[in-house]
């Protein structure tokens, strides 16, 4: 098996060929969170390329940047990602900026950085602000463990069995809603993961910054009241210790229900050999197989 190796030394495309590619981070609402190095490498690259050309503008405006911007979206990037390949290994800087936030998260961003990187180009991260963990750490909820689950399916069969993925996760789960689904998404989290705690979080930074904490239950209700408006992070409580460890158990012991002939008739349905079934069902129980063979064989 052969293994491509990577390797990326400190200090932008320091050892490297090519140019550099810098994910640059930019404000999700407060202009007053553009960081001074942002500002100093969008002026200093070659070129930028904005997720939407229109938004970056008005930063670049007001930033007083004047360089070269191009278009970089989920619709053209099959286009545009090779050429703006060919302009990095021919020795140009470029910078990727996204709407608001970090670049390359959940959105097109992270195919780019992914194709510079497996031509061993320099990738270099400029942070800045970030929604999700901005609205983690305001959420009241545990932030030593979490996962990112980007955005909810938009139907409710997918959005079921997409919440059921994650509903036996322990750490605390984000994730980004639209104004105009957040109402009809969290009944079906309700129903899916039970009543936890959740923080609805929008706005984040701007002059309308609302964090509403509660159960899902009460912020289904708050949304009753409060029509829905600006997109939401949701932050989700994950299961406790304790409920981690009874869904485990309860997951363990699944043939409790059953009688002891339905549960080897079940594994019987799936290997179609009554001697293995005896043998799994005689393991699951804590029994002796002849006991479970003697049993079934007297029905």
């Amino acid at each position: 098996m052969i293994v491509q190796h990577s390797f990326q030394t400190a200090g932008a495309s320091n050892g490297q060929s090519g140019g550099t590619l810098y994910l640059v981070g930019t404000p999700i609402g407060n202009l007053e969170d553009m960081t001074f190095r942002a500002i100093r490498i969008l002026k200093e690259v070659d070129l930028i390329a904005a997720e939407d050309t229109r938004q970056t503008r008005k930063l670049l405006a007001h930033f007083e940047i004047n360089n070269r911007l191009v278009s970089y979206h989920e619709h053209n990037k099959e286009a545009s990602g090779p050429e703006l390949i060919r302009l990095l290994e021919a020795g140009q800087s470029i910078a990727l900026v996204s709407d608001a936030g970090m670049p390359a998260i959940s959105d097109p961003g992270a195919d780019l950085a992914a194709a510079a990187a497996a031509r061993q180009l320099a990738v270099v991260p400029v942070p800045g602000a970030n929604a999700a963990l901005s609205a983690l750490i305001v959420s009241g909820l545990p932030t030593e463990r979490f996962l990112f689950a980007g955005f909810p399916p938009r139907e409710r069969k997918p959005l079921a069995a997409w919440l059921t993925k994650l509903q036996r996760q322990e750490e605390t789960l984000i994730c980004y809603e639209s104004p105009h689904r957040v109402a009809k998404t969290l009944p079906v989290m309700l129903e899916v993961l039970g009543d936890r705690r959740i923080a609805m979080v929008r706005e984040l930074t701007k002059r309308h910054e609302e964090i509403v904490r509660g159960t899902i239950a009460e912020c289904i209700a708050w949304l009753e009241e409060h029509p829905p408006l600006g997109e939401y992070c949701i932050v989700i409580a994950g299961l406790s210790g304790e409920e981690a460890a009874a869904a485990q158990q309860e997951e363990t012991m699944w043939w409790t229900a059953l009688s002891l002939e339905e549960h080897v008739a079940h594994y019987e349905t799936l290997s179609g050999d009554r001697k293995e079934a005896i043998k799994r069902t005689a393991l699951d129980r804590g029994l002796q197989k002849r006991d479970v063979y003697n049993e079934v064989m007297k029905k």
